[in-house]
């Protein structure tokens, strides 16, 4: 096995964990996908393709991220919904994922977005409402960058079939 095997099998396996790190977010996502494109382009034997390849994933990355960040700020702002709501959903998502195994990231996520809300508004229906909005918008702004970071994925797949075939 030679080292542009080796260098692209490991591009592969680190793009399938930034794959699963757009869902999982304490997992590294796009950024992770974009150093094994460019670690591919530079020594994946790619050549001018692999350029190429690394142009193309990157701009599917930074959409990603963009409308990522954009779709979901958005949705926040409409309903009012407080960047440090969704903070405290975050850092109750990260002690989640340490107290329950698997789904723990989930349920922290939810029930510390939902406390703050109930801090914040004082009202259990209207926290509801403004808990669900967030969570919706979050889970769009998800769908968003998993489907750009499978598209880079896809154009890498592509340039590594080229780049065998000829």
């Amino acid at each position: 096995m030679n080292a542009e095997i080796l260098v692209t099998i490991l591009c592969g396996l680190a793009i399938l964990v930034g794959i699963a790190g757009t869902i999982i977010p304490v997992l590294p996502g796009s950024i992770l996908i974009g150093i094994s494109l460019l670690a591919w382009a530079l020594w994946g034997g790619g050549g001018a393709a692999g350029w190429v390849v690394f142009g193309i994933g990157l701009a599917f990355l930074l959409a990603g991220t963009a409308a990522s960040a954009m779709l979901t700020g958005r949705r926040l702002k409409q309903h009012r919904v407080p960047g440090r709501s969704v903070v405290a959903g975050a850092v109750l998502g990260i002690v989640g994922m340490f107290i329950i195994p698997v789904v723990g990231l989930v349920v922290g996520f939810v029930v510390g977005l939902f406390a703050s809300e109930v801090l914040r508004t004082r009202d259990a229906g209207t926290a509801v409402r403004s808990s669900v909005a967030a969570l919706k918008a979050t889970g769009l702004g998800i769908l968003v960058e998993f489907g750009l970071a499978c598209l880079a994925a896809s154009t890498w797949l592509i340039g590594v079939w080229i780049s065998a075939i000829t």
